[in-house]
């Protein structure tokens, strides 16, 4: 059974840095597209990055300039760097797994971004 353990989050001032980390385990990573979504208060849960077994990656235009996402094989570990971050990031960062071969999804149980003077 996957497992997808997230950490990295916290408070941070305005354009100011951090990394979100999630680590996989439980089956193969490389059948993996792994991904981050947010829930920011009040609205519905959106796409934030994602990244396909090969490498190649699509981001939300919101973050694109400012967010990257990249994973390590070896490691089992998808990261979700985020740069310049403003008030309009905070919101609960979600890591999922989606199979390439079953189409299953699996999520993280969140991380909190806060992003406040």
């Amino acid at each position: 059974q996957v497992q997808l353990v997230e950490s990295g989050g916290g408070l941070v001032q305005p354009g100011g840095s951090l990394r979100l980390s999630c680590a996989f385990s439980g089956d193969s990573f490389a059948f993996y597209l792994m991904g981050w979504h947010r829930r920011i208060p009040g609205n519905s849960r959106e796409l934030v990055a994602r990244i396909t077994p090969g490498a190649s990656t699509d981001l939300a235009d919101s973050v694109k300039a400012r967010f990257s996402i990249s994973r390590d094989n070896s490691k089992s570990t998808v990261y979700l760097q985020m740069n310049s971050l403003g008030p309009e990031d905070t919101a609960v960062y979600y890591c999922y797994a989606y199979d390439m071969r079953t189409r299953q999804e699996t999520w993280g149980q969140g991380t909190q971004v806060t992003v406040s003077s």
